[in-house]
């Protein structure tokens, strides 16, 4: 044991060798292209190889090229092929109404409409046009905006300016937290 520490104090060759670990080969080493991509995580950037192999993403990496994050990524950076590959995820609509114990699918265009209503009406029920004595709001504590850290800043920019627009006061953005 002493020697395998002289010899290799880092455990970095022989000592950290079997014969199952000469015969494995990375992930990324199968794989039939590689695609450039951003982590959605939050609003730093990190750069991401993404590698495919038959259709399917098999691996997410950080980019050495980045010059965000030359090549790291944190722990939901590293998780992300988890997400996009989990059996888990979901690719349509769910909407489990008021009271209601089970989910029920619906198209995203009928989706729409119930968020365009009730956005519409909480609008519509809790504006105020001024206040008790009598100075101009024109504003509404009904609506309220959380930005996301997957959104980027152009993304942001538009949400801020809508809501600022249906007057809404409570903006915020979850990417700068």
């Amino acid at each position: 044991m002493f020697g395998q520490l002289r010899d290799d104090p880092l455990g970095l060759a022989r000592s950290a060798r079997s014969r199952r670990s000469e015969t494995l080969r990375p992930r990324t080493d199968r794989a039939e292209r590689v695609v450039k991509s951003v982590c959605p995580f939050c609003a730093v950037g990190c750069g991401q190889l993404v590698y495919v192999q038959d259709g399917e993403v098999s691996q997410i990496e950080g980019d050495p090229d980045s010059p965000i994050s030359r090549g790291r990524l944190c722990p939901k950076g590293a998780g992300t092929r988890h997400f996009v590959t989990s059996p888990l995820r979901e690719y349509r609509v769910k909407y489990r109404r008021p009271h209601g114990s089970e989910w029920e699918q619906l198209s995203l265009d009928q989706a729409m409409d119930m968020i365009a209503d009730r956005v519409i009406k909480s609008r519509r029920e809790t504006w105020q046009e001024q206040d008790e004595q009598g100075r101009r709001l024109n504003r509404t504590l009904g609506i309220a905006s959380l930005g996301g850290a997957t959104l980027d800043n152009e993304e942001n920019y538009l949400m801020k300016k809508f809501f600022t627009a249906m007057g809404a006061v409570s903006i915020e953005n979850q990417a700068r937290i």
